[in-house]
């Protein structure tokens, strides 16, 4: 029997950080996690962008166009979704969800999953540094190991 494991080492590793500048106040929060998170584990602070993008649903098509570049060894998408009054939740939710899942599957590059779905503003800050950590910390860790994985298994190059 075979156990493989990725493990968040990021050094010579290039990262980008797609984020949604809706609910920027939770959004740059997630940022910050992510890069503390990527410099913390060995990338190097010039090696990693932050592409800001208007709100979530745009993050798949930066996501996708980030992997279109070859220019990373990985991406952290992050940005908050956070209920109203309105069904807007669930579409924009789901199908940015949906997008982000589909642009990983295609673009076989790893992509830590960042975006928080909260019903209120709370819980979203709490997710992004309070309470229950920082999701965008989560999500680059989950970046950084995958891309280990992902070469154990000969699936993409090693850089």
């Amino acid at each position: 029997m075979a156990e493989l494991r990725g493990t968040p080492r990021g050094e010579g590793r290039r990262v980008a950080v797609v984020a949604s500048r809706f609910n920027e106040s939770i959004t740059s929060a997630l940022v910050d996690g992510a890069l503390d998170a990527l410099v913390k584990h060995g990338v190097r602070f010039d090696d990693i962008d932050v592409l800001w993008v208007p709100g979530a649903w745009e993050l798949p098509l930066a996501v996708r166009g980030a992997m279109a570049t070859e220019h990373y060894d990985a991406i952290v998408a992050v940005g908050a979704v956070i209920r109203g009054e309105t069904p807007h939740f669930n579409y924009v939710a789901g199908e940015a969800s949906r997008g982000i899942a589909d642009a990983t599957i295609e673009g076989e590059i790893p992509v830590g999953f960042g975006l928080l779905t909260c019903d209120t503003l709370q819980q979203a800050e709490e997710r992004a540094g309070g309470l229950h950590g920082n999701k965008g910390w989560d999500a680059a860790l989950a970046a950084l190991e995958m891309i280990e994985l992902m070469q154990q298994l000969d699936v993409t190059d090693e850089s």
